[in-house]
């Protein structure tokens, strides 16, 4: 007995873990509620559709649901059967709104369909009952014109052809859309169907290019192609349509609609001219907002393509570097003529805005470059610019700074790792610019909102720490006592002092190499 009831306990233990049973000493209270389900009804006026078939379970009325809430305590808790009753309900209710609405698209059809009204064309009452069947089992049927269906569409011409003068009836089973099958034949009542489809959405018209495809409705394909071909696309409409199209196998009568997406596949060459055009029109674009913009735009769209590696656009190193080069030649010509203003008699102020959209200009190609991870040949080539870091010096401070961010943008590429060069490159770049980028960072944190003062120093202390550590020493002497003058005109590498300190001080020298080789042994078995 004892075992019995043991064996009863562990039972109603698992349905109380599994849900089926509330446990009345838990004090959950519930926060769903069970939901009334809406039975549809036919629509009074239309002969024409059919009772949608029962649900598959018994939904209690409203009383007796309201007198079961009633009486169930407030703070009885949910079994799982409770929950899965009332999503079952939830769940019928969604299907019932669709099925409602369904029934009211389709009334909507047949209400002023033309095979409705028995004076249409002079032609007698329908002699085809087409009936139309969704997948749950709602129908429509109508009573339409062999002469129209035959004439309009090869599907039914074939299934209509024999027995003239005998009435038919045909129907067409498990279809998703049972009101676009319904509009597809009231269309076929019609001569101007470009009217009908006239402030259409795109998904209708696809719909309805779907169903006229199935049927062979050739007016009606043609139509929706020709909409589809004139009505603008948004970016989600222009994927619906592609994928639709390809599904649907129009061939050559669907290209007319495609070309605004596709074109004949462009060799690189081609390609890299409309690049260099591009970007060749943003670097001398005479008004600054609109170059900034579109700067913005390209570098955005390149990014875009980056990550799939089988777009048709390349842009080639070639081109890049070569605006690269132009640049730099405008950069050393600017400076130059700003070193003797007083010579050359131009305006300051346009010299200085010369410069700053110049290093402006290299600032974007380099972005471009990193991106594409094509930017290792650009360290070499900026560490190489003496000249022009000669000439920077003599410029003040408040014109030259933009130059400097040059610097400080390969320093957080190669700190982050997305630039890889010799430790000689890496040296030379900081030889060259790491006095001219000390001496501009006060202007560059005060008057450039976009730089990022921690990410520029963090950059600049991971590069400097990939070099070798007496070359690390000499660097980060030197700065502390610069940055002990200058504060935050200065960028704050303590990170980077800290851990050279750790590495020359505090770090253990490697132990000594171990000449012990692997040995490896033989051993034969017997078979």
């Amino acid at each position: 007995m004892a075992a019995e009831n043991s064996l009863k306990s562990r039972e109603v233990s698992a349905m109380l873990k599994q849900g089926f049973i509330s446990d009345s000493t838990l004090s959950f209270s519930p926060s769903r509620s069970i939901s009334r389900l809406y039975s549809p009804s036919s629509s009074p006026s239309s002969k024409t559709l059919c009772s949608p078939p029962p649900p598959p379970f018994s939904a209690p009325s409203p009383n007796s649901l309201s007198q079961t809430q009633m009486t169930r305590p407030a703070s009885q808790n949910q079994t799982l059967y409770d929950m899965m009753n009332d999503e079952q309900h939830r769940e019928s209710k969604l299907s019932d709104d669709k099925r409602r609405k369904l029934q009211e698209r389709v009334a909507k059809l047949l209400e002023h369909a033309p095979f409705r009204n028995p004076n249409w064309g002079g032609l007698v009452s329908g002699d085809v009952r087409l009936t139309v069947v969704a997948r749950d089992g709602f129908k429509v049927s109508m009573d339409v014109h062999k002469s129209v269906l035959a004439s309009k569409s090869r599907f039914f011409a074939e299934k209509l052809r024999r027995d003239r003068g005998v009435s038919h009836s045909v129907e067409i089973s498990d279809c998703d859309d049972v009101d676009v099958y319904v509009e597809a034949v009231v269309l076929m009542y019609y001569e101007d169907l470009k009217k009908r489809l006239m402030g259409e959405e795109v998904s209708k018209v696809l719909g309805l290019l779907k169903v006229c495809s199935a049927i062979m409705f050739d007016m009606g394909i043609a139509t929706c192609l020709e909409y589809l071909e004139a009505v603008p696309w948004s970016e989600d409409e222009e994927e619906k349509v592609i994928s639709n199209l390809s599904l649907l196998h129009l061939d050559e009568t669907a290209s007319e609609v495609l070309v605004r997406v596709s074109s004949e596949p462009s060799t690189s060459t081609q390609t890299d001219d409309i690049l260099m055009q591009l970007l060749t029109g943003v670097l001398q674009a005479k008004d600054d907002k609109a170059r900034r913009e579109m700067k913005v735009v390209i570098s955005r769209l390149l990014r875009e393509d980056a990550p799939n590696n089988c777009s048709r656009l390349d842009i080639s190193k070639d081109t890049l570097y070569h605006l690269c080069h132009k640049c730099i030649s405008s950069l050393v010509l600017c400076l130059s003529e700003a070193t003797s203003l007083d010579e050359t008699r131009r305006d300051r102020g346009v010299v200085m805005s010369e410069i700053a959209r110049e290093a402006g200009n290299i600032q974007w190609i380099v972005e471009i470059l990193v991106d594409k991870k094509m930017a290792d040949e650009f360290v070499k080539l900026w560490a190489d610019q003496k000249e022009l870091a000669l000439l920077h010096s003599k410029i003040p401070t408040m014109y030259r700074h933009e130059i400097s961010r040059i610097t400080a943008q390969l320093c957080v590429a190669i700190g982050r790792g997305h630039i890889l060069v010799p430790k000689d490159t890496r040296s030379s770049l900081l030889s060259t610019w790491l006095e001219a980028l000390y001496e501009d960072f006060g202007w560059m944190r005060r008057a450039c909102r976009s730089v990022d003062k921690k990410l520029v120093e963090d950059g600049l202390g991971q590069t400097i720490l990939t070099l070798p550590l007496p070359q690390q020493q000499a660097i980060l002497l030197n700065w502390f006592d610069r940055f002990l003058n200058k504060g935050d005109d200065c960028p704050n590498m303590q990170k980077a002092f800290e851990i050279w300190w750790r590495r020359a001080f505090i770090r253990e020298c490697a132990p000594d190499q171990n000449n012990s080789q692997l040995q490896i042994t033989v051993c034969d078995y017997p078979s």
